[in-house]
């Protein structure tokens, strides 16, 4: 992908997600995820109906008239994007690849934590880690990991996600708030999710295509599993192998939505073509 080419794309996904995150999530995210708690910020004349536990006591013998604390959140949060770019992520039979919807997801969660005033870090992740952006604040920050989501090219095809979490456990001392966006075709990652869970506020955005939830019967056909390269041929006209097959990825969605679960870790099923607004903001208002 050229400069020029690149540069486009980045500015079409900025437009459209960014007034997602403006007209829609900003509010809901704020909401959503609280900051670390409450700081002083003034004191002012007390007024009906404020809580008396917040009477200073000094200021008000000072002046010989009731004067309260005022609080507010600690707002700063981190936003950390796991995001899988494994080989089974380029694949698609709507009008977009499950990647291409995980990048929209994505920059729509950034700008929504820039319009807070967060910072936002991003992990690309196949079996091992292909790059690490620390988290910061700014515009020019949030477009960097969006031109980063288009054109890197991973090393690797495979997925590994208990590598990805352990390394977010020792790249990330302080709590986040962590979305990871894979299609989660992955079953050894409990315990590892279970101890990153103790800490940060994890969400995991599962993106299929519907296509993969079964194999039509179309006789022997010859197919390659995206992530090892490996070909062969599928008598696709058997039952038994088509029932093995769906077996094989409903298997991988119960792991998914029950271990995260388990370990108190939100979850979002979207399929591409499906409205990830709607999902998104569905999780939102639940929390």
């Amino acid at each position: 992908m050229d400069t020029k080419e690149l540069l486009k794309k980045v500015r079409k996904i900025e437009i459209k997600t960014r007034r997602l995150s403006d007209n829609v999530f900003g509010g809901e995210y704020h909401s959503a995820f609280k900051g670390r708690g409450m700081m002083f910020s003034e004191v002012r004349q007390y007024q009906f109906g404020d809580d008396v536990r917040n009477i200073d006591w000094n200021v008000t013998a000072r002046y010989n008239e009731p004067y309260v604390k005022v609080f507010e959140e600690e707002r700063e949060l981190t936003l950390m994007l796991m995001v899988d770019i494994s080989g089974s992520e380029f694949f698609g039979t709507k009008n977009q690849f499950k990647n291409e919807v995980v990048t929209e997801i994505a920059a729509t969660l950034a700008f929504s934590a820039m319009q807070n005033n967060d910072k936002t870090g991003l992990i690309l992740f196949s079996d091992k880690i292909e790059l690490f952006i620390p988290p910061k604040k700014g515009k020019s920050h949030v477009l960097r990991i969006i031109r980063e989501l288009l054109e890197f090219e991973p090393k690797s095809n495979r997925t590994n996600l208990s590598e990805a979490l352990k390394f977010l456990r020792n790249v990330m001392k302080k709590k986040a708030i962590v979305f990871i966006l894979s299609d989660f075709i992955d079953d050894a990652y409990r315990d590892t999710l279970k101890i990153a869970a103790r800490k940060h506020d994890i969400t995991g955005i599962r993106v299929y295509d519907e296509a993969e939830k079964s194999i039509p019967n179309l006789g022997m056909v010859q197919m390659e599993d995206q992530e090892t390269g490996e070909r062969l041929y599928v008598n696709t006209a058997s039952r038994a192998v088509r029932n093995n097959y769906y077996r094989f990825h409903r298997e991988r969605e119960d792991y998914f939505l029950e271990t995260f679960s388990k370990t108190g870790a939100g979850t979002i099923n979207c399929s591409v073509g499906e409205s990830y607004v709607k999902k998104l903001l569905g999780y939102f208002q639940r929390r």
